[in-house]
C-alpha cells in the first residue's frame, strides 16, 4: 500500500530541513562557541582559583591543567564561533569535556546507564553534545571554513568532449 500524499510531505518536509541545517548548525556554534569562550576566558582570568578547584578534584598539576583548558575553551571556542577548523578545535573541546565528566561531574558520568537525566543535566552535556555535532556534520555553509573552501578550492570546470 502506497501513501502518495504522505511521500510527498516527507520530499517537502526533507527539502526544507536542507536549508534549515547551514543555519541550526551556525546557532550551535555560535551560542556553544561563545559560552566555550566566556567559560575559557573565566578559567583564564581567575587562575588561581581555577587551580585550587582543579587540586580539589585531585588533578595532578592544578595549575597547568587550569590554563590548558582555559585556552583550550577560550580558543578553541572562538574557532567554533566563527566556523574556522571547526572540526579540528572540537575534538580538544570534546576531550575537554569527557575530563570534566570524569572529575567534577564523575556521578552523573556514572549515573549515565542507571539514571541518564543525572547524565544529560550536567553541566558539560550540552557542550560535549555541540562539539559532537559540529565534528559529525562539520561547521555549515555559514562558516569561514566553507567559505575559504569555496574561494580557494573553486569546483572544476565541466569539461565536454
Amino acid at each position: 500500500m502506497q501513501f502518495p500524499g504522505l511521500l510527498a510531505f516527507d520530499t517537502l518536509l526533507a527539502a526544507f530541513s536542507r536549508r534549515l541545517q547551514p543555519v541550526l548548525l551556525l546557532l550551535i556554534r555560535g551560542w556553544w562557541g561563545w559560552s566555550f569562550f566566556l567559560t575559557g576566558k573565566g578559567k583564564l582570568l581567575n587562575l588561581d582559583r581555577t587551580a585550587e578547584y582543579f587540586a580539589g578534584l585531585y588533578l595532578p598539576l592544578p595549575a597547568l591543567h587550569a590554563g590548558l583548558a582555559g585556552g583550550v575553551e577560550c580558543l578553541g571556542g572562538l574557532l567554533l564561533l566563527v566556523g574556522l577548523c571547526s572540526r579540528l578545535a572540537s575534538v580538544p573541546l570534546i576531550v575537554t569535556m569527557l575530563v570534566a565528566f570524569a572529575t567534577a561531574e564523575r556521578e552523573a558520568l556514572f549515573a549515565l546507564a542507571s539514571d541518564p537525566d543525572k547524565f544529560t543535566g550536567a553541566t558539560p552535556f550540552p557542550f560535549l553534545l555541540a562539539c559532537l555535532v559540529v565534528l559529525a556534520f562539520g561547521p555549515g555553509r555559514l562558516s569561514l571554513d566553507q567559505w575559504l573552501a569555496r574561494r580557494y578550492n573553486p569546483p572544476a570546470p565541466v569539461v565536454r568532449e
